[in-house]
């Protein structure tokens, strides 16, 4: 049990560094998902569409586009590499709890970690 523990710790931290600092060297060109969805169209100088005919002009905005980590920054940090960074620890402490609490929910059990029944009194 003592070497999980290091070993998912481990995990963790990794993940964590990984989140915090390696996220803000991400790049700000569209992926290949939005580079095909704005083929077809012409762009402005702020990157508005202009014209033709590409599936990013019947984009609208997102339901949570006023939440708190929307557009993978935390609301309220204006300096952008400090909000992405800290908006990927919350994104990757969030997913681990939600998935430890999931394994710790479905793990198994060993029959001394059950609640005694009358039948075993």
């Amino acid at each position: 049990m003592k070497r999980t523990g290091i070993f998912l710790g481990l995990g963790l931290l990794v993940a964590l560094i990984l989140a915090g600092l390696v996220s803000t060297a991400a790049s700000s060109k569209p992926d290949g998902l939005d580079a095909t969805a704005r083929e077809g169209c012409t762009f402005d100088a702020n990157d508005h569409i202009t014209g033709g005919n590409c599936l990013a002009k019947s984009a609208k905005e997102h339901d949570a586009k006023d939440s708190p980590l929307a557009n993978y920054g935390i609301r309220g940090i204006h300096n952008s590499a400090l909000s992405t960074g800290l908006s990927g620890v919350v994104g990757v402490l969030v997913v681990g709890a939600i998935g430890g609490g999931l394994f710790w929910v479905i793990r198994r059990r060993t029959p001394s970690d059950r609640e005694p029944t009358p039948s075993d009194i």
